[in-house]
């Protein structure tokens, strides 16, 4: 089917199809271990459509939520979709510290976390609520002079992250195991969970670090409603070649 530029974008979710790709919001839950910009070259791939983004960027590590914008019409509208609260549901690892504050790399400190108890985590809480400073992860895609801080991260570079404040509207302990402590959070556009987690484990004395973490909203949106990359794929195989593409 021949294709026309919309003016507005409109939003894809299962399981039907667009008749034209040209500028459809298309939610999706990332797998692990893909990075944000492969869930869009996959996308471009499937759909065969040059212009193709993304709103708000998923570490390899974490799973869920992402919001892939689909030509012209739907890339345009980025800022107004990245700007969108979020929440996310996670697991911290208390008793250790890494320098990624995540579990991509060892543990560099230990913590006795059987000295913590769930009074002392309720207790703390509170303190992540509400307007925050923290400092991102020196392993983050923030740019510095130009480049990611990840890569200067990498070669061993000392660098200075500056604290940020970003809001915090609920910070929630939903179950610990053992050392394990799963969370849901609600919160502004640019807030990093793994501060949370690592901040977590300073203000309880043992360390932590996140072990998981899944974006489950982005304003209206959920990840119940989203595309599973090969749901998406088997949809796309069982309609004609010219209805793909733009």
């Amino acid at each position: 089917m021949a294709s026309h530029s919309r003016s507005t974008p409109i939003i894809c979710t299962p399981p039907a199809l667009p008749d034209d790709w040209d500028g459809v919001v298309l939610p999706v839950d990332k797998p692990l271990e893909w990075t944000s910009f492969g869930v869009v070259k996959h996308v471009r791939k499937l759909v065969g459509v040059r212009k193709v983004g993304h709103a708000g960027t998923l570490d390899p590590l974490a799973t869920g939520l992402l919001i892939i914008l689909v030509g012209r019409p739907a890339t345009r509208k980025m800022e107004h979709f990245m700007t969108m609260p979020k929440e996310y549901v996670g697991t911290l690892r208390l008793g250790g510290v890494t320098d990624s504050y995540d579990a991509e790399l060892p543990v560099t400190k230990t913590g006795h976390w059987q000295d913590v108890t769930n009074e002392d985590l309720e207790a703390i809480r509170h303190r992540f609520i509400g307007q925050i400073s923290q400092r991102p992860p020196a392993y983050s895609a923030i740019k510095v002079d130009g480049e990611r801080l990840y890569k200067k991260a990498r070669r061993g570079e000392d660098v200075d992250v500056p604290e940020r404040t970003v809001t915090v509207t609920a910070f929630d302990i939903l179950e610990r195991r053992g050392p394990d402590v799963t969370f849901r959070v609600a919160c502004s556009k640019g807030t990093y969970i793994r501060s949370i987690a690592h901040d977590v484990g300073k203000a309880v004395g043992v360390g932590a670090y996140l072990t998981s973490l899944r974006r489950t909203r982005i304003g209206e949106f959920s990840v119940e409603s989203a595309w599973r990359i090969e749901k998406l794929e088997q949809a796309l195989e069982r309609v004609k070649p010219d209805q793909t593409g733009a």
